[in-house]
């Protein structure tokens, strides 16, 4: 009997003390502590992970705060999120990639770029060592514009507010037409450091030098290393190779959006950027981008328009993922029928095949859980 009574009680005061560690290791926040096992919702993720829409977009891991928090930041293309609520540029961030919670707008009415009257679209987040600032290039266009362009603007913090430092370049200086969807890579040789800044849309992509020190000036002579057939350049460096990923076909046609992602590689940042099949992407110009290696597609059923991606991070266990935007069949639109077309943010592990090229499972976007990305 008194082995049981002290059982008993032993079992008791462990709950107790169990119940008093639970409250107290509960937060705003929704940190995990070593008493807390994690959950379903930590582990694993499913599409989309940000709604009702953060198009084009990009993003960045910021040094941690004053509490310890490494944040991620994601920012998209300017879009009404509802009636009477348009986002310049909206910032959102999370502490995994997977939980997203909106921050701000880059810019404001009274702060947005002046330069050219346009929406600012197709954002990429940059961080320079050299002097600790966040660097927002955009573009900054209209449907059909005849001179849409660059621009940049920089910021002590990666939420902002963003200081506009005027245009890179645009159709007029540059002689490229569709001069938007631009993309800036530092590269690091040795000694050797150079940047680059890549633009253009369905008017061949080129790529030129770019001034690290001031961000905005560019550097000797353009190069085309694409043809007309694609727009939303981003450029990841593995193993001796620059993967280039760039969208394709109709980005915005609601229901009937047909974008999808390839993927070709070069030895050198310039080019030539081959597909898999040897085919140099300067020679591929129809609208459609037949010739290209596809890399992400929609479904058909479920996800359609997969493009225009962010970043690829590779987490702490060694895996790959990243970000892009697509359209939901069920709910393709924003605020109304035949309007903007809504693309939500989404995410999805990259798997490297034998040969070195990268592949997303099944060539189209999940729509299951998935495991989710793991930081320390």
């Amino acid at each position: 009997m008194k082995k049981t009574v002290i059982s008993i009680s032993g079992l008791l005061l462990l709950f107790v003390i169990s119940l008093v560690c639970s409250c107290n290791n509960s937060n705003d926040d929704g940190d995990l502590y070593w008493t807390d096992p994690p959950t379903a919702a930590d582990t694993l993720y499913q599409n989309p992970l940000f709604e009702p829409d953060l198009a084009d977009p990009s993003f960045i891991r910021a040094a941690a705060d004053e509490n310890g928090v490494k944040w991620f930041y994601a920012y998209g293309t300017q879009n009404a999120w509802a009636t009477g609520v348009n986002r310049i540029t909206p910032i959102v961030r999370s502490k995994n990639l997977v939980k997203w919670e909106y921050v701000a707008d880059a810019f404001t009415s009274e702060s947005k770029p002046s330069w050219h009257n346009g929406g600012i679209w197709a954002p990429q987040i940059v961080f320079n060592p050299k002097d600790g600032l966040y660097y927002l290039y955009y573009s900054n266009s209209t449907w059909g514009d005849s001179n849409p362009g660059v621009g940049v603007a920089k910021s002590q913090y990666p939420y902002g507010p963003f200081e506009d430092m005027g245009k890179v370049l645009d159709t007029q200086s540059s002689g490229v037409r569709n001069s938007i969807d631009q993309f800036y890579i530092r590269i690091e040789k040795g000694r050797n450091k150079n940047s680059y800044l890549f633009w253009g849309s369905y008017a061949g992509i080129y790529v030129q030098e770019i001034n690290d020190g001031d961000m905005i000036t560019l550097i000797g002579q353009k190069k085309q290393i694409a043809g007309s057939g694609f727009e939303g350049t981003y450029i990841y460096e593995k193993d001796g190779y620059y993967y280039l990923f760039a969208s394709s076909n109709s980005c915005c046609e609601g229901p009937n959006t047909k974008y999808f992602l390839s993927v070709s590689r070069s030895t050198s940042i310039t080019g030539t950027y081959l597909t898999k099949s040897g085919v140099d992407i300067k020679t591929i110009n129809d609208f459609a981008a037949a010739g290209a290696s596809k890399f992400l597609q929609g479904d058909g059923t479920t996800w359609i328009g997969p493009g225009h991606n962010a970043e690829i991070i590779k987490d702490d266990k060694g895996r790959y993922f990243m970000l892009y935007h697509a359209v939901s069949l069920a709910n393709p639109w924003i605020i109304n029928e035949n309007g903007a077309t809504r693309r939500p943010l989404l995410m999805d592990e990259v798997l490297w095949d034998e040969d070195g090229w990268p592949y997303i499972e099944g060539g189209v976007p999940s729509s299951t859980l998935k495991p989710a990305p793991y930081f320390e």
